[in-house]
């Protein structure tokens, strides 16, 4: 998922919820009066929680990509309405149903993995609908719906395969405690399992002296040939001192630390990390035709910024009913899976003496 700070509801919370808004049926009938007043235009339904405390800046961003990519793509562009929620998943339901009670064609949200989920549940999926996030395996998903977001599970497991390919059969792994570190970690070790790796040992992260050392000890036996960081930047950055310059070493994105000086990235010399193109390849023909907004050191915001431009884009396929859409994204290689997921194969690269050297477009 997207790297920021969303709050899960347990399953039967969100089960529940669908069923609740199904039953009230006050808020049903205020629905239907509100469409009423609205004249009902064919129109892409951009929904994002941009009226909550905790989600809005990331919606923001997503917002300005959106709407960035739809003024690139000129006028045969329907009319684009945005509507705002809350973090609320009622509030998710009903502003979904005002969307397609007022004409939209195609719908492109919500943004947070509760809101997918309570959409999900419900019975509301009428049009093609691009969620920019993640179900869990065992929650139903609509003929309708499709999803595409930023998750850091298709980045392990891409990484695994990148390792694979270049002939690393012994890994090491490297993990904290935190939720996304223990999701990068358990998506890495399926993957490299099924292509036929073996992981010799795994460490949890630590600052202190005695981990470090036991840490730079268990590197130099000689019975694995990579590591892999489940780690963000600061925590790469500590640990690297201390694997050598023997093993290969590689990461996620979370360990491109975007604007950090060349001291920080000498730290990190030699990990193979992926990330999307939009912030490794700034010339790429498919990033450099889009307005960059400066959001300082924000990088999360930069990449759901990218986000947001590529929703627009299969959007735009789904509505022109492109059964096999494919795009040379500015996230990534962006293809359709059968199980309705849109999934981006990333750019390669390697920190090299305080650079970002790109290996490859795409592994």
């Amino acid at each position: 998922m997207m790297r920021c700070p969303i709050h899960r509801l347990s399953a039967a919370l969100i089960f529940l919820s669908a069923i609740l808004y199904g039953a009230v049926a006050s808020f049903t009938t205020n629905v239907a009066r509100a469409a009423e007043a609205v004249t009902r235009t064919p129109h892409v339904a951009l929904i994002l929680p941009l009226s909550s405390p905790s989600f809005s800046r990331h919606a923001d961003a997503v917002r300005q990509g959106f709407v960035a990519a739809a003024k690139m793509a000129g006028g045969n562009v329907p009319p684009i309405r945005i509507y705002s929620v809350n973090e609320d998943t009622l509030n998710v339901l009903t502003i979904y149903e005002q969307a397609i009670e007022s004409g939209a064609q195609i719908v492109v949200g919500p943004l947070t993995r509760n809101g997918v989920a309570a959409l999900a549940a419900s019975t509301l999926v009428t049009v093609p609908t691009l969620a920019l996030n993640t179900l869990e395996p065992h929650l139903p998903q609509p003929a309708r719906m499709y999803l595409f977001g930023l998750n850091i599970e298709p980045e392990a497991r891409q990484i695994a395969q990148f390792a694979f390919h270049d002939g690393r059969r012994n890994a090491f792994v490297v993990s904290d405690g935190t939720p996304l570190g223990k999701r990068m970690r358990q998506a890495f070790l399926e993957e490299f399992a099924r292509l036929g790796g073996i992981t010799v040992a795994e460490f949890g992260f630590g600052a202190d002296q005695a981990s470090l050392s036991k840490l730079r000890q268990a590197s130099n036996l000689g019975v694995a040939d990579m590591v892999f960081l489940a780690l963000d930047f600061a925590r790469a950055r500590t640990v690297r001192p201390y694997l050598g310059n023997i093993l290969a070493l590689y990461a996620t994105s979370q360990v491109n630390a975007g604007s950090a000086d060349a001291l920080a990235a000498h730290d990190l010399n030699q990990v193979r990390f992926v990330d999307m193109p939009w912030l490794l390849q700034p010339d790429h023909p498919a990033v450099m035709v889009y307005p960059r907004p400066q959001f300082g050191d924000a990088i999360d915001i930069d990449r759901l910024y990218a986000l947001g431009i590529d929703a627009f884009r299969i959007g735009l396929e789904l509505l022109r009913l492109n059964r096999d859409p494919a795009l040379d994204g500015v996230t990534g290689r962006i293809r359709l899976t059968r199980d309705q997921q849109f999934v981006r194969e990333l750019t390669a690269a390697q920190y090299v003496d305080g650079k970002t050297v790109i290996l490859g477009e795409t592994r």
